[in-house]
């Protein structure tokens, strides 16, 4: 970390070609080191997101979750990417996430929804059908 700093500092300062893009990156693997080593004692985490990304045994269903957030996912499709049985599974997910995990999943939808709607990415009928709905009715409702 502190050769990070280091290096920063030198380009901040530095009057060559490339400075301002090469600080640009340090300052961002800067970050990428400072958020690694908070999530590092995940345990001390509140319950919530972070904490259940920094979690080895729930994470490959959140990014399971995340990479395709509109499939219909099951309970035990999750557990059994997790390595766990369904109850083992839930209580888990429930303490590292805060919530159950397919109220998590309808969580990250809605935020996908949100951010897309303000952002004015696609209409509504496409974006109910990229968050897992079927109908655009079934969507408005759920929003």
């Amino acid at each position: 970390m502190r050769w990070l700093l280091d290096q920063l500092l030198r380009e901040l300062t530095a009057e060559r070609a490339g400075a301002d893009f090469a600080a640009d990156q340090l300052a961002q693997l800067m970050f990428v080191q400072v958020l690694r080593a908070y999530l590092a004692d995940a345990d001390a985490l509140p319950a919530g997101r972070l904490r259940a990304l920094a979690d080895e045994r729930i994470a490959p269903a959140l990014r399971l979750m995340h990479a395709d957030p509109g499939r219909p996912w099951q309970l035990e499709e999750l557990a059994r990417a997790a390595a766990m049985s369904r109850t083992t599974f839930s209580e888990r997910f429930r303490a590292v996430a805060g919530v159950p995990p397919l109220t998590y999943l309808l969580d990250w939808r809605m935020s996908l929804a949100r951010r897309a709607l303000r952002d004015g990415e696609t209409s509504v009928s496409a974006l109910a059908q990229r968050v897992g709905y079927t109908s655009e009715s079934a969507f408005s409702n759920a929003f």
